[in-house]
């Protein structure tokens, strides 16, 4: 890999594309080899916004590929399948049940995970199930007791030669490979140590991405927020600790909030940084506060209910309906690095329309599974078993089709409208 970090078009590591790019047909088609050219991947979710998202967007970047939609719903997935074409079939799923996991993955080379939420869930049924039947695996989790759990079946992949990325969607996903970049960068070219690693992220309304993103934020306001400082694990409450993040052009400055996710502690584990902390904020700013009333209002017990929390979900969905028509579905992602001899840079990724975004990203690490970067076990999309440090740049690359910014490596003076952030509250 060149020496210096992402070198897309210019040294400069910095590429900016139109949204209007992602949602035609203009997306720069993938060559896969030979023998994976043809496969079949079944994508769980597939007729949920992100599963449909990234069936989308893998038929698009492979045309070759036979795309399987797993659900529970024959009529949607019918409607999936019309919109997909040829190439595409519905199977109907059940992710619950071992048998009817088992008889889906039987035929298919690569199963994507998204049907969500993976809060709360107790065992890891598909990336079981694909062990069993050594298909290779791909989740969009977002839960960090979920992806430890994953994480704890990696024997087993490796005995059965399986690939799998556990946390492989937008965030977490390519916020872990940018910052591992970031790392690496650090290390290998300026020769100095990481000392502070902030993950923050901004999405308008719910993102355009349905009752599953409205159930995960409620669950994880159940969730008490895991951090390190300077090497030790803080517990701190969710939706506190409030930063104005600023996210540069076409987004600008946003509140973000403290929430437990799981690329605090994979990056802490595996990219060794002692201070690592992630931030969430979205808007309206009334959504905001009404997250925080909930933290403070409702017990932790009710937030960890997914019963409970998807009849939450059932009453408060049609006014996010409405508000995201006005708000739309902007998103952001901006990853801080600061060093021992003071050096600071920062990654940032920001997109018009979140539900394109994760199904490029999901379909990204999709393909580089196809392409041979994952070794057998089970990983984190930072750690170089799972997305090979020389395939990094190509993931990038291809996650951030679309997007109205996209920089890698770069002080923050050189991104931000006004480089000094305010109301730093907690600093972790």
């Amino acid at each position: 890999m060149a020496p210096s970090l992402l070198h897309f078009n210019t040294a400069a590591a910095v590429a900016v594309a139109s949204a209007k790019a992602a949602e035609n047909d203009n997306v720069s088609r993938v060559q896969l080899p030979d023998k994976t050219r043809n496969s079949r991947v079944l994508v769980l979710g597939g007729t949920g916004r992100v599963g449909g998202s990234t069936a989308t967007a893998l038929s698009k970047l492979c045309p070759d590929l036979r795309i399987v939609v797993g659900g529970r719903n024959r009529e949607k997935g019918a409607a999936m399948v019309a919109t997909l074409g040829k190439n595409s079939e519905f199977v109907e799923v059940n992710i619950n049940n071992k048998d009817s996991l088992e008889a889906a993955l039987s035929d298919v080379d690569l199963v994507v995970h998204a049907a969500g939420p993976f809060q709360q869930s107790q065992k890891c049924t598909v990336l079981e199930a694909a062990i069993e039947t050594q298909t290779a695996y791909l989740d969009v989790c977002d839960d960090t007791n979920y992806a430890f759990r994953a994480k704890s079946f990696k024997g087993r992949a490796v005995d059965a030669n399986i690939p799998a990325i556990t946390t492989g969607g937008v965030y977490p996903g390519v916020s872990n490979v940018m910052a591992a970049e970031l790392v690496r960068a650090a290390r290998s070219e300026s020769k100095t140590e990481p000392e502070r690693l902030r993950f923050s992220y901004y999405t308008a309304g719910s993102g355009g991405a349905g009752p599953t993103i409205l159930a995960t934020s409620f669950l994880l306001l159940g969730e008490e927020v895991v951090a390190y400082n300077k090497g030790q694990k803080i517990k701190l409450k969710p939706f506190t600790g409030m930063l104005n993040v600023d996210f540069g052009k076409g987004i600008g400055k946003r509140d973000v909030y403290l929430l437990n996710l799981p690329e605090v502690r994979s990056a802490h584990e595996v990219l060794e940084v002692p201070t690592v902390s992630a931030r969430f904020g979205t808007a309206p700013f009334f959504w905001n506060w009404g997250m925080e009333a909930m933290t403070n209002l409702l017990p932790a017990e009710f937030l960890r209910d997914r019963s409970k929390v998807q009849q939450l979900v059932e009453w408060f969905d049609p006014l996010v309906r409405a508000v995201d028509g006005i708000a739309g579905e902007r998103v952001s992602m901006r990853v801080d690095l600061e060093c021992t001899n003071e050096r600071s840079t920062l990654a940032l990724f920001s997109h018009r329309r979140l539900s394109v975004a994760v199904g490029n990203a999901t379909a990204a690490f999709a393909v580089a599974i196809l392409e041979g970067s994952t070794q057998p076990g089970v990983w984190f999309p930072e750690e170089p078993e799972g997305i090979a440090v020389e395939a990094r740049e190509e993931l990038l690359k291809r996650a951030a089709e679309g997007a109205i910014a996209f920089v890698m490596n770069k002080p923050p003076w050189m991104v931000e409208t006004d480089p000094k952030e305010l109301g730093l509250g907690i600093y972790v």
